[in-house]
């Protein structure tokens, strides 16, 4: 399996911020030239590539004369503003080494939650690779919020990797490979491959890095989003980049579980959050969860939130669980007095609008096997 990386013609690399960093927190280019030197190449061979690359933060650390990562949000913000320009800027003039030009894509989860973002993406993104632009993808920093505290990109590779249909993932890390346990304990395995969830049971992630948010458990969230969706992944270090596109036996190679879903049901399970909760009773989960039904408002017990219609919302079972995931037809302020009721005698009571679902099931991801 591994060799589909050697024949990939559409492949997304996300390098991580201690990948590109000195100690002191600045944008070592010797290390930025090494990757493009990589990607260049495999680029200058017919294959379309787009560049994930966190390090914004880390980027703007040295220009603010700050030591360390910031802690407060505004200081995390402001470094990301200054160091994105850094960032794209030696991206540009390296790459400019090989004739190839670069495009920034900056996103944030709101525009992957947003459906008419998530298409826009989508499109800009095509197009770049259609006319022979390198896209150097990151989150907004300047802008967000919970990308600053988790993910590290991680997880926003693997859904570009599903947004653009491609071919393979390549997660490259300070880490070279996914082990057992703690690297340096004395013993600890390389897992060579993953092919299911059971392959992971005992293993233990490590946590966040010097300078990045990520860790190895943001990185295998990314891996099982990914081959989800039908695309191999390779976890290795930004070292071993050459070796891994070529498809030899380094890092961690995730085998691919299923086919490419729908994106908008991937969209929905893996780049949104819900607004709000939605408290079903026993028979309502069966219905939604075992036989894919529509959720009607007779199986709903209780609201939570302040959400909007066409909000996504946690649907969540009698012991609290979240079972699936849906886009309301309702705002939140409207659904308590819908509660219980069928949808016949809403519309009679209320009209003719009111005799439809709470969430249709085209719009619902289930996102466990009951609560």
């Amino acid at each position: 399996m591994r060799e589909q990386l050697s024949a990939a013609q559409r492949v997304v690399v996300k390098v991580g911020s201690s990948s590109l960093t000195t100690p002191q927190g600045t944008i070592d280019v010797d290390r930025v030239d090494a990757l493009v030197d990589v990607l260049a190449a495999r680029r200058n061979q017919g294959t379309q590539l787009v560049l994930v690359s966190s390090g914004a933060i880390a980027a703007g650390l040295g220009p603010l004369g700050l030591t360390s990562r910031p802690r407060d949000l505004a200081t995390q913000q402001a470094a990301a503003s200054v160091g994105q320009g850094v960032l794209v800027a030696r991206y540009t003039s390296s790459f400019a080494r090989y004739g190839l030009r670069v495009g920034q894509v900056l996103l944030t989860a709101d525009d992957m939650m947003r459906r008419s973002h998530h298409v826009n993406a989508q499109r800009t993104l095509n197009r770049l690779l259609e006319l022979g632009i390198v896209p150097v993808v990151n989150e907004n920093d300047t802008v967000a919020t919970d990308e600053i505290r988790f993910g590290d990109n991680d997880r926003l590779a693997a859904l570009v990797a599903h947004l653009i249909r491609a071919d393979a993932l390549v997660l490259l890390s300070d880490v070279d490979a996914l082990y057992d346990g703690p690297p340096s304990r004395p013993g600890a395995r390389r897992l060579a491959e993953v092919r299911t969830s059971e392959d992971l049971a005992g293993v233990e992630l490590g946590t966040s890095g010097r300078v990045g948010t990520g860790g190895m458990v943001t990185k295998v969230q990314a891996a099982r989003i990914a081959t989800g969706a039908g695309i191999p992944v390779v976890l290795t270090a930004a070292a071993h980049a050459a070796q891994a596109l070529a498809g030899a036996d380094v890092g961690t190679f995730f085998h691919p579980g299923g086919r490419h879903p729908g994106t908008r049901l991937l969209w929905l399970a893996h780049a949104t959050t819900g607004r709000g909760r939605l408290h079903l009773d026993e028979g309502a989960v069966e219905a939604v969860v075992a036989r894919r039904k529509s959720l009607l408002p007779a199986g709903v017990v209780s609201v939570e939130g302040d959400f909007a219609a066409g909000d996504p919302v946690d649907l969540c079972g009698p012991r609290g669980g979240v079972v699936a995931r849906g886009l309301v037809n309702f705002d939140a302020e409207e659904i308590p007095g819908l509660l219980g009721r069928s949808t016949r005698e809403l519309a009679s009571e209320l009209g003719p609008e009111y005799e439809r679902e709470l969430i249709h099931r085209d719009d619902i991801v289930i996102l466990e096997t009951h609560a």
